[in-house]
């Protein structure tokens, strides 16, 4: 199969092929990425215990999962019919379940305690739209978290954008905390950074490691056996130093 599929899928599930636009589970060249968001997921579902839940966008279905397992109620939006059906087929709890649908237009106001839209803001042609859409669907006392990638360390140095094709812009940390409050009257901004064994990489990185893995030859058989063993746990939120954060998340209140 090729490397860029999921693997090992349930019977009946069809794989997704990894394009770019969305990560996926099940792709070991890919779970880097995946572990990154699903920290994220993690961290929110902690904090959703006994809630009405939306997972706006909520691509392959791993998220909308993961906040199942403590959220009363959980509803996964998702456009795309291919990722929709696999999150369907996949994903099976009482609490859960997935609709197709525009993050524009989809929903009634006042409907959930919490609206996840994560790693999609960048995606949107009109992001302070969309995140007053967002607003409106909450109920009193509800919070709205979205996620966006800092373009600072995703970009190479010195370029003002990353290249991703699917994304129309891309934030500095002072810039998606004024897109968030110009629709919310409470925004708290934290940063995901490297831990664990991630961090010791990057201190590795620092200290010369790149040049001393090409000099011995063992590049590949190093980052097999290092990007699957990746897991949430490596990666930490927190509040200081946002400019060297991977990713914003922004918990958003009325």
């Amino acid at each position: 199969m090729n490397a860029y599929v999921q693997q090992n899928q349930p019977a009946g599930v069809p794989p997704l092929e990894l394009t770019g636009e969305r990560t996926l589970p099940d792709v070991p060249e890919e779970n880097y990425w995946y572990r990154r968001h699903l920290a994220v997921y993690e961290w929110i579902a902690a904090r959703a215990g006994g809630l009405r839940v939306l997972d706006m966008a909520c691509g392959e279905g791993y998220g909308s999962d993961v906040l199942a397992g403590s959220a009363s109620e959980v509803l996964g939006l998702e456009a795309n019919p291919e990722a929709f059906e696999h999150a369907r087929l996949r994903y099976v709890r009482p609490n859960l379940s997935f609709e197709r649908g525009l993050v524009e237009t989809f929903g009634e106001q006042g409907c959930f305690d919490a609206v996840v839209f994560l790693q999609t803001i960048e995606h949107v042609h009109d992001p302070t739209a969309v995140l007053r859409h967002l607003r409106s669907l909450l109920t009193p006392g509800g919070t709205v978290y979205v996620s966006t990638p800092n373009v600072l360390t995703l970009a190479p140095a010195g370029a003002e954008r990353s290249g991703n094709p699917w994304h129309l812009v891309e934030y500095r940390a002072s810039e998606f905390r004024s897109l968030c409050s110009g629709v919310f009257g409470s925004v708290e901004l934290l940063g995901l950074f490297h831990a664990r064994k991630l961090a010791v990489h990057a201190a590795a990185l620092r200290l010369g490691w790149d040049f001393v893995h090409k000099r011995l030859g063992i590049t590949k058989p190093f980052y097999d056996r290092f990007t699957p063993a990746i897991s949430a746990r490596d990666f930490a939120l927190g509040h200081d130093k946002l400019d060297r954060a991977l990713d914003f998340l922004a918990v958003c209140r009325v």
